[in-house]
């Protein structure tokens, strides 16, 4: 028997069977539930690894019997990590979303092609759906929940935001009663890995990056990450579910980490912080805010403190105050144990009649644009070392009406910049339209020889 793959027993036929567990007396065992799998790559080998692994304990917590009976591939004649029989394998997704007998369908394809199809048919259909699909719930979510509502159908997303974190649940269930006020956190390992790379090892952007590809972390193409994308559709997805509103990720603002030095480590480090790639979306008088970048972050915040490819989501709320979840945001099986415990959700709920999940539609909360963001800065300049240049730099952040907190001068190598100087600028909070005409003053300013990487900082009540 392939490993993942349970074999069609007696209790699969309709209605259940009858199981004789003493002389005269005959207990019946629910009908197995049949699943149909979207997508057989990394993920989807992870989702039948782990459910072979643990089968007797999921399925004694589902109280029925879990059997994929069609998996669709690309390629069915593709090696491997799971060996399937090539009976369960289908190019066609008619063969599981119009097949009766399949009652929940696994979507672990990713991408919004066939994907989306596959899950608006499935939600039609009345088939309960469990995906991971993040580009999917942040670009399409309406037209998603429409879908479910149409079909009577539920929706399970867990997978789709922070990896094997059960943020997604948290925040539906356990944080219902709350109004929350605030949503932060590190939504991306592969960018949190190269930060931490540099910041702890000294390394480049580029060597952590070449070291984050060659481990798995990153792919050939980065961009996605690298820039704020992933991030910024994980945002979108739990301010959706933070305040019963449908965000999509173009309401989302990005910068990603392209721009961030050694020179910008070591200045954070000396100044007591780090620099974290942070997703913060804030709900204040009835709007809402969303944005992505890279961000100072006090050495002695919880965030700080999370390294590596692990991701955290911190939720401020009323009455819950501060809460923090923490663990691995990517990977094959942490996404399996998330997409895992959707299903027997989906199973449960089979049994209880009627979709239990519901579209966080109850508001349409306006976007403020990012220009109306008050934030704290750092800017690193380049600039002549010579006398009257902090008095005309100093000119062009008042007359964008920002105002400077603290100047730090930093020695640079003469060799390279012979009569130049290097001065670290950290703002008061300021609107971030000001702060861009500041930026924009300074690249015209002769005494600038070069404007580097613009760093907001953490919200002083984060």
């Amino acid at each position: 028997m392939a490993r993942g793959i349970k074999a069609v027993g007696l209790e699969d036929s309709p209605g259940g069977s009858g199981r004789e567990d003493a002389p005269g007396r005959v207990r019946v065992v629910p009908r197995a539930v049949r699943v149909g799998l979207l997508g057989l790559g990394t993920v989807g080998s992870g989702v039948l690894e782990v459910l072979e692994r643990n089968r007797a304990d999921i399925e004694r917590k589902a109280g029925r019997g879990i059997d994929v009976a069609r998996i669709l591939v690309r390629d069915p004649s593709r090696a491997r990590a799971v060996a399937v029989p090539a009976g369960l394998l289908t190019t066609d997704p008619r063969d599981i979303l119009t097949d009766p007998e399949i009652a929940i369908v696994v979507e672990v394809m990713g991408g919004t092609g066939v994907a989306l199809q596959s899950i608006l048919g499935a939600l039609r259909a009345g088939k309960h759906v469990v995906t991971a699909n993040k580009d999917v719930m942040a670009e399409h979510g309406p037209e998603v929940w429409a879908a479910a509502a149409e079909g009577g159908a539920d929706l399970f997303f867990e997978a789709s935001v922070g990896g094997g974190i059960p943020i997604v649940r948290a925040v539906q269930s356990s944080l219902a009663a709350n109004s929350v006020r605030r949503v932060a956190g590190i939504l991306n390992g592969t960018t949190n890995y190269i930060l931490t790379r540099m910041s702890r090892d000294g390394l480049s952007q580029e060597e952590a990056l070449a070291e984050a590809q060659a481990l798995g972390y990153a792919e050939a193409d980065p961009s996605a990450d690298i820039d704020g994308v992933d991030a910024a559709r994980k945002l979108c997805i739990l301010s959706s579910l933070a305040y019963s509103t449908m965000c999509r990720a173009g309401d989302v603002y990005r910068q990603g980490i392209a721009a961030i030095s050694a020179q910008d480590i070591a200045h954070a480090a000396r100044m007591g912080w780090t620099i974290k790639l942070l997703a913060i979306s804030d709900m204040q008088s009835g709007r809402i805010s969303m944005r992505v970048h890279p961000t100072f972050v006090p050495l002695g915040h919880p965030l700080a403190a999370v390294n590596d490819t692990f991701n955290a989501i911190y939720v401020q709320g009323d009455p819950v105050g501060e809460a923090m979840f923490y663990g691995r945001g990517a990977g094959a099986l942490p996404t399996a144990s998330a997409i895992l415990g959707d299903l027997l959700e989906a199973v449960r709920g089979l049994d209880r009649g009627g979709a239990r999940t519901s579209c966080p539609c109850l508001h349409q909360w306006p976007v403020d644009p990012v220009d109306a963001l008050q934030t704290r800065f750092y800017v690193r300049l380049l600039v002549a070392d010579r006398v009257g240049v902090l008095a005309k730099i100093a000119s062009v952040f008042e007359h964008a009406e920002v105002s400077i907190m603290s100047v730090l001068q930093s020695p640079v190598s003469q060799r390279s910049h012979p009569d130049q100087a290097e001065l670290i600028v950290v703002t008061h909070a300021a609107r971030e339209d000001r702060m861009r005409d500041a930026i924009e003053g300074l690249r015209h300013l002769e005494v600038v020889a070069g404007v580097g990487a613009l760093v907001r900082l953490a919200p002083e009540d984060l």
